[in-house]
């Protein structure tokens, strides 16, 4: 029988490891997937340290890519139960980094 959990953790890792690539080999041009950012007015998104902002994104896309997988991993082998504690790990990273707030979400960047 397939086990859904790994399965899931295997594909959003999967997901997330592919987006790390890209935002890597777009560079400062990256910083446009990130979500809020790309509304900005031109004039607006050239205030920010675009480089710096694909690079955090970078690494915050290889960490889920890394829980995802530990998450596949101990759910195949220890127990089908652990992609729900990838899934929560993940979710509590993803919540921690959302503002609403243009200047809260990129206010460390602000040249």
């Amino acid at each position: 029988m397939m086990n859904i959990g790994a399965v899931s953790c295997i594909a959003m890792g999967a997901v997330f490891a592919v987006m790390s690539f890209l935002v890597a080999l777009l560079k400062e041009r990256g910083a446009m997937l990130i979500g809020g950012f790309n509304t900005l007015p031109k004039g607006e998104r050239e205030k920010y340290d675009k480089a710096r902002m694909s690079i955090d994104q970078r690494n915050a896309f290889l960490i889920w890519a890394a829980i995802f997988t530990a998450g596949a991993v101990a759910s195949f082998f220890i127990s089908r139960y652990a992609a729900i504690f990838a899934f929560a790990a993940w979710l509590i990273l993803f919540f921690k980094d959302v503002h609403l707030d243009t200047e809260k979400a990129f206010g460390k960047y602000r040249l």
